[in-house]
């Protein structure tokens, strides 16, 4: 697999503990940018990209149905958790709540609209967790459950901050895989900028960024649409998600109107480390809601894994065991904290000249798949360049665009056709932004 996209097409440099590379153009266009046509917003900012929470330590949450799409047209059956009287949405809310608050969540099950069967949330990593339901509410094998027109409410008090998922506890091989989860952050009592209460966490709030992995196979939603048996032994995964969506849609910014049941992209945005006008890292939080693991890869520059199962990493001493990572397997139910910051490793900004001693090809022998780039047209950050004619460029300011994947390349499809499935894309705009 190549480096970056648009810096796949330009010089870059990794840093000295990993190889090192100088890719241009012609590299990056035949294989990826195809796949990105109408899925990518250009002014996408802070605002419309990153982690998005529903705060507060008392919800309402309902088990529905409906669909996801995905990039090569197709629609899957999905069942969900929705805010009480919003629309289906897959995957469940991000619910934001404070370290050591009391917290209540109520599931209900419409008789209406619901899951046609009995619907329960577990809350791995949280203590003291009770359950109580109406009338006819059930004990289930792990906790209690909600057949249709039922409820339950869990309460717990968040005393360990850090990311969590939750997700059903009734017969999970089938709800979990039907789309019954979401990600749980608890947040530090040192504040909203921290992951946890180190100082060593802290990290730029305006750069908080959630990948939750997970995979579908059609044909076992199919039959749970069409009322036929369900056989978790017959699984064969043919979508591979991020935060509900297959990329290119991956990229699109939170909330897009053409993934209406899907809001959360993943777009990862930085700029530069500066130690002194942009010195915290970004904090990304990883989860994997899917049965099997996934080896994730993310381009550009290592990440330094600083929690795992909503746990810093720390020795029996309290030493900082936190190490840098640039592939990650995500084991299926666990969950990572890491920081990362995007750093200039050679003269990449460099207005006096050319940042790498390479000759970029002439146009005439560059090739774009369908005519289209993220490539800016020139090797240096924030820099844009020439391109050929009838060659159309999502590039807004000479930024940079790194792929972050799965590196199980069968996972980088839609339905076997490439490139799609488990990816999204590290954006770096140059200082200052766009």
């Amino acid at each position: 697999m190549g480096s970056a996209i648009a810096a796949t097409t330009m010089p870059w440099q990794l840093t000295s503990s990993q190889r090192r590379w100088i890719v241009v153009p012609v590299l990056v266009s035949a294989s990826l940018v195809g796949a990105m046509i109408g899925a990518f917003t250009a002014s996408a900012t802070p605002a419309s990209i990153g982690m998005e929470c529903t705060n507060g330590s008392s919800f309402e949450l309902e088990a529905n149905t409906g669909h996801v799409y995905t990039p090569d047209g197709n629609s899957i059956f999905m069942w969900g958790y929705r805010l009480s009287g919003g629309a289906f949405q897959m995957p469940g809310p991000v619910l934001c709540v404070d370290e050591d608050e009391p917290i209540s969540i109520t599931l209900s099950n419409p008789g209406v609209g619901g899951v046609p069967e009995a619907v329960s949330i577990l809350f791995p990593g949280q203590m003291g967790v009770s359950a109580t339901g109406s009338a006819g509410a059930v004990d289930g094998l792990f906790t209690k459950e909600a057949p249709p027109g039922e409820e339950v409410t869990y309460t717990f008090t968040a005393s360990e901050p850090g990311t969590y998922l939750y997700e059903s506890g009734t017969n999970p091989g089938k709800q979990v895989q039907m789309g019954l989860y979401g990600a749980l952050v608890v947040r530090p009592t040192m504040g909203a900028d921290y992951a946890y209460n180190d100082p060593s966490t802290q990290f730029d709030s305006s750069r908080e960024f959630l990948i939750v992995l997970n995979e579908i196979d059609p044909e076992l939603h199919r039959s749970v649409e069409l009322g036929l048996g369900y056989d978790v032994t017959a699984f064969h995964a043919g979508y591979w998600q991020i935060n509900g969506r297959s990329f290119p849609d991956t990229i699109a910014d939170n909330f897009a109107p053409w993934l209406p049941s899907q809001p959360y992209g993943a777009l990862v945005q930085v700029e530069p480390y500066n130690a002194s006008t942009n010195p915290l890292p970004a904090l990304i939080r990883y989860l994997n809601a899917g049965m099997d693991n996934h080896p994730f890869h993310p381009h550009g520059n290592h990440l330094r894994v600083i929690a795992r199962d909503g746990r810093l990493l720390r020795g029996p001493g309290g030493q900082d065991t936190s190490f840098e990572d640039f592939t990650r397997t995500i084991g299926s139910g666990q969950t990572y904290d890491l920081l990362f910051s995007w750093t200039v490793v050679d003269a990449w900004i460099n207005p006096g000249g050319d940042p790498v001693p390479v000759q970029i090809p002439g146009l005439q022998n560059l090739v774009f798949k369908d005519g289209v780039t993220f490539y800016g047209g020139d090797p240096e950050l924030g820099e844009q360049g020439e391109l050929p004619v009838g060659v159309t460029s999502y590039n807004d300011c000479g930024e940079f665009y790194f792929p972050w994947h799965s590196h199980a390349l069968n996972e980088f499809t839609n339905f076997d056709e490439g490139f799609g499935g488990l990816a999204t894309l590290l954006r770096v705009d140059p200082p200052g932004g766009c």
